[in-house]
């Protein structure tokens, strides 16, 4: 298989500073018509996938700094993602189209039928990111008071997501014959109901819409504790992984890779993506000009509120030019990026300054820098020494970061035989060499 190239289809980039950047885009907040325009720059790049994170809450007012300059991952001004990703299905033909949504706060019914919905309307280009909710406050947005334990959110999380699956079920592949002349809409036979009742949903099924033209929209997941890595294993066809280094991303993807044996799965059925934030450059030196243009636009103090918000810890209490303080790894942040951002900052012996500098560009993953040749030669190790499947990439500044990666690194990719040159398949699932589930209730 040739490697996957996933877009972060945020329109903020991926770093603090970038809207304030001279490339960037101007007044991003919501706006279609970026939207639309990266959309494009990925597909002429062949990009597999573009996928779109989500939450469900303004956050960081706690923080006003941070708040007022606002962090790419926290989209206080975007689009409900399945809405945006509709849209643009009409101004594109062939990359995935993936979108987040959350097991914790919503139902499964609702999310089958709006990504089998998705699935329909872009021709088999769907992807659902099942996540569960790592942000306490968005429980007040749920007619909660306080957020579901964690240990719940998984327990729910498993069972959301195989009730969704059941209800792409709910029709048989051939249900809808639509004979004009006999006057068969539907076959009576070729319907499931569901008659789900577990521990946290009763869903009685069947969805009101076909079964997806890829049987199940592509699942994507990202979490790394030990429940997280047992929920991909068990129902993801693709896994985001955020490692900083190659062996840590090595250690990570044969864990998971493992796992799959446990629930009758091979390693085949799955693809692991690296999360890497990728400054290029036509010259080593011009990726670096970017990378300090966009340092210089961040001030500590927001900065500092960055890093309290990715270690789920006020760092206003530490001198910036001390050394990091110890926290326990398992007490730090509300993901996994909480105790890499830990592990990175004492092997390395950060300050505090130097730890939010660090992870500004990356938010806590990994970043590759420099020219054309150089970013293959990293990419293509990670790709061959089974670190990775591919790439899930952010652009630092966009739409121009995105575009300098599609003039300058994919052709050089394609050269070397790792990408390829023509999209291969209709589906998502075709693209990323994975098969097509077959229906649980009907035989086709």
């Amino acid at each position: 298989m040739p490697m996957v190239l996933a877009a972060n289809a945020n329109a903020q980039g991926s770093h603090v500073g970038e809207w304030r950047h001279p490339d960037a885009w101007s007044r991003p907040a919501a706006n279609i018509h970026n939207a639309v325009r990266l959309a494009q720059i990925a597909e002429a790049g062949k990009f597999d996938l573009l996928f779109l994170a989500d939450g469900n809450g303004v956050r960081q007012m706690d923080k006003p700094d941070l708040f007022g300059a606002t962090s790419p991952s926290d989209r206080p001004g975007v689009f409900e993602p399945v809405t945006l990703l509709s849209a643009l299905a009409m101004a594109t033909s062939h990359i995935g189209l993936v979108a987040t949504a959350t097991t914790t706060y919503d139902e499964p019914f609702h999310v089958a039928r709006r990504f089998a919905s998705l699935d329909h309307i872009s021709g088999g280009r769907a992807g659902w990111n099942l996540v569960t909710t790592s942000n306490p406050e968005d429980a007040l947005n749920f007619n909660h008071t306080e957020h579901v334990a964690r240990d719940r959110r998984y327990e729910r999380a498993a069972e959301f997501a195989t009730v969704v699956k059941g209800l792409w079920d709910s029709w048989a592949d051939d249900a809808f014959p639509q004979h004009k002349a006999s006057g068969q809409f539907l076959h009576p036979s070729k319907v499931h109901v569901l008659n789900h009742k577990g521990t946290h949903f009763q869903v009685r099924g069947p969805l009101n819409a076909p079964r997806p033209p890829q049987g199940h929209p592509v699942v994507f997941s990202a979490g790394q504790s030990e429940t997280g890595k047992d929920l991909s294993a068990a129902h993801a066809d693709c896994v985001f992984a955020i490692e900083g280094s190659l062996p840590a991303a090595q250690r990570l993807y044969a864990d998971i890779k493992g796992r799959l044996p446990k629930f009758g799965r091979t390693a085949d059925d799955m693809r692991i993506l690296a999360g890497v934030t990728i400054f290029v450059g036509e010259t080593k030196e011009e990726a670096e000009a970017l990378f300090q243009q966009l340092e210089d636009l961040v001030s500590p103090a927001v900065g500092v509120d960055y890093l309290s918000k990715m270690l789920g810890r006020k760092m206003q209490d530490y001198p910036l030019d001390g050394p990091m303080p110890e926290f326990d790894e398992e007490h730090v942040g509300h993901t996994g990026i909480g105790k890499a951002i830990m592990r990175m900052a004492r092997e390395e012996g950060l300050t505090v300054r130097q730890t939010y500098r660090r992870i500004l560009p990356q938010m806590g993953g990994n970043m590759f820098k420099g020219d054309a040749l150089a970013i293959a030669d990293i990419m293509e190790e990670w790709f061959t020494s089974k670190a990775c499947d591919g790439f899930m990439i952010a652009a630092p500044v966009v739409p121009t970061g995105l575009e300098r990666f599609v003039r300058l690194v994919v052709p050089e990719l394609q050269r070397r035989g790792l990408f390829r040159k023509e999209y291969d398949g209709y589906t998502l699932r075709e693209n990323l060499g994975l098969s097509r589930p077959a229906n649980r209730f009907f035989v086709s």
